[in-house]
């Protein structure tokens, strides 16, 4: 019984953009906590949320910096799961505001070189990541694998390490991003059912996103996501170095098996997984 638990709750990082253990930044001392004094070991699910939790000191990211572009995919049904995700009523990217501040510094930067940002995910919920684990044991439900993990079987995904701790995500100074060219072109809607490509395929062929070349699509769940595969050259690697020398410049950390995923290293809440739900009402 108790490996079968312990199986249950790694697998509340599941995918969805924060799949495997990740380096954590070096957390800032005697900062609020709502949850615990200390982080929650891997094997240890978050405590239970608070009945009408709020965000205290987060803010809507496009309301501090509008020149930034927001793709929340987790509102949408286009994420590896086919649906809307529980948590997400608004398709907003909330941060907490000394993350936020930091990514307007490096929208500042990213613009000086003709290019913008795109978020994908910022701020993700408790009940996101027990979304994605319900998800995970329906074994039935497959209908985007075709484009997120085409060469991994849903069933092996556990095994395979598409796993980790509580997401830092839930901690609210975590977000996952690309560079988009300034001005952006414009982006064709996703439509379900439509015939889908794999996540690896050549630029041209995958989802039409307006994002530059990094090589994959967002949320690919392939070892050719990990920051510096060799497999990836050329444009698509120099791309990820653009995204990843601005975004450290200005104190963020890469999660290295996932070019879209940074933490900004001075998070103010580094031991807090919050479960408010993305929605403006939550801020303030």
């Amino acid at each position: 019984m108790g490996n079968r638990i312990g199986v249950v709750l790694a697998l509340a990082a599941l995918l969805g953009g924060c799949s495997r253990p990740e380096p954590r930044p070096a957390p800032v001392a005697s900062q609020p906590t709502s949850v615990s004094p200390s982080p929650a070991p891997a094997s240890v699910s978050p405590p239970a949320p608070t009945p009408g939790e709020r965000l205290p000191g987060f803010v809507v990211l496009t309301d501090l910096d509008p020149r930034i572009h927001a793709d929340i995919r987790y509102a949408t049904p286009h994420n590896f799961v086919g649906r809307p995700i529980a948590g997400y009523p608004e398709p907003l990217c909330l941060l907490t505001r000394e993350a936020a501040e930091a990514l307007r510094r490096v929208q500042d930067a990213a613009l000086a070189g003709g290019h913008s940002l795109k978020v994908y995910d910022c701020y993700r919920p408790q009940p996101a990541v027990d979304d994605f684990v319900a998800w995970s044991k329906r074994p039935g439900e497959q209908q985007t694998k075709a484009e997120f993990y085409p060469d991994v079987a849903k069933n092996r995904l556990f095994a395979e390490g598409y796993i980790g701790a509580p997401t830092a995500h839930s901690r609210g100074s975590t977000l996952d991003l690309t560079l988009v060219d300034e001005p952006a072109a414009s982006q064709p809607p996703y439509r379900v059912g439509q015939p889908l490509v794999a996540c690896t395929a050549p630029r041209g062929q995958r989802f039409a996103d307006n994002s530059i070349d990094m090589g994959t699509g967002f949320d690919c769940f392939d070892s050719r996501a990990h920051t510096a595969n060799p497999r990836i050259t050329g444009t698509a690697r120099d791309n990820r170095r653009l995204l990843q020398r601005l975004m450290t410049d200005a104190g963020f950390v890469n999660y290295d098996r996932e070019w879209w995923h940074y933490s900004f290293r001075d998070e103010p809440y580094p031991d807090t997984f919050f479960a408010a739900p993305v929605a403006r009402s939550s801020v303030g």
